[in-house]
C-alpha cells in the first residue's frame, strides 16, 4: 500500500492520485494548464493526494490499462478512474464539501467567464505566420485582455461602500471572485501564466503595465504556494511552444 493510501486511511481522507503530464526529463511536471488546474484544486481542498508524472513518450503499461487511450491529466478517487477535467472538477466540488473541505465555487457567476477567450486569442496570435494578420491578432488579444482587466478593476458588490455607492473606486481584490482562490482561478491562472512567458519569449509581447487589474491578479497568484508550487518550470513552457509558435513571414 502506498504511503498516501496509508495516510488517507489513517486520517479518513479519500485515496486520491493525480496523473499529470511529465516534463522534458520524463519526471518533472510538464506544461499542461489542465493538469495544473486539477493540481491546484486538490491542494486548495486540503486533501492528502499523490501526484504521478506520466512520460507521454513511454507511457507505462499499467497506466495504459488504468486509463486506456487517455492522456493526462486523469485521476483515481478511491479506485475510481476519472478522465474528464471538467467532470473531475465538478466531482471534487461535490464530494469534498464543507465543513471538512472548503467550497471553491465562485459566488459571482461572472467570475467563471472572466477571461474566457483570452487563451484562444493568444493561441491564434502565436500560431499565425502571416505578417499582414499579425497586427489584427495582437489587437484582438489586447482587447480580450482589456476586458479581463476591466472585470478585475471593477469592484464586486461586497466591495462597494453602501454609504458611497456612486463612487466605489477600483477593486482591490486579489482574485477573480474576491480575496480567495476559486475554481475560476484554477482554470484561468495557469493559462495566463503561459501567456506571459510564451508571448514574451516568442513575440516580444507583454501585458501592458497599465492593465493594473491583471498585474495585481498575477502578483497575488505568485504569492500563493498553491499556484507557484504547481507551475511547471519556465523552460518547460518555452519548450512546449517551440514548435507551436509560427515564424512571421
Amino acid at each position: 500500500m502506498a504511503w498516501f493510501d496509508i495516510a488517507a486511511k489513517k486520517f479518513g481522507f479519500p485515496s486520491i492520485e493525480l496523473f499529470v503530464k511529465a516534463g522534458i526529463d520524463g519526471e518533472s511536471i510538464g506544461n499542461c494548464p489542465f493538469s495544473q488546474r486539477l493540481f491546484m484544486i486538490l491542494w486548495l481542498k486540503g486533501v492528502i493526494f499523490n501526484v504521478t508524472t506520466v512520460d507521454l513518450k513511454k507511457k507505462p503499461a499499467d497506466l495504459q490499462n488504468l486509463a486506456p487511450g487517455t492522456n493526462p491529466p486523469f485521476m483515481t478517487f478511491n479506485g475510481e478512474v476519472l478522465v474528464d477535467v471538467n467532470k473531475i472538477e465538478e466531482f471534487l466540488e461535490e464530494r469534498l464539501t464543507p465543513p471538512r473541505y472548503p467550497k471553491l465555487a465562485v459566488k459571482h457567476p461572472e467570475s467563471n467567464i472572466a477571461g474566457i477567450d483570452v487563451f484562444s486569442k493568444f493561441s491564434a496570435y502565436i500560431k499565425n505566420s502571416h505578417k499582414y494578420a499579425s497586427n489584427g491578432l495582437e489587437k484582438a488579444l489586447l482587447k480580450s485582455l482589456k476586458k479581463l482587466d476591466d472585470y478585475l478593476q471593477s469592484p464586486l458588490p461586497e466591495e462597494i461602500d453602501a454609504n458611497n455607492p456612486d463612487d466605489p473606486g477600483p477593486s482591490t481584490r486579489n482574485f477573480l471572485d474576491g480575496p480567495d482562490l476559486t475554481l475560476a482561478d484554477c482554470n484561468l491562472l495557469p493559462k495566463l501564466h503561459i501567456i506571459t512567458i510564451v508571448a514574451k519569449k516568442y513575440r516580444n509581447f507583454e501585458i501592458p503595465a497599465d492593465m493594473k487589474g491583471i498585474w495585481r491578479y498575477l502578483n497575488s497568484a505568485y504569492q500563493r504556494e498553491e499556484f507557484t508550487s504547481t507551475c511547471p518550470a519556465e523552460r518547460e513552457i518555452e519548450f512546449a511552444y517551440m514548435d507551436v509558435v509560427k515564424k512571421i513571414i
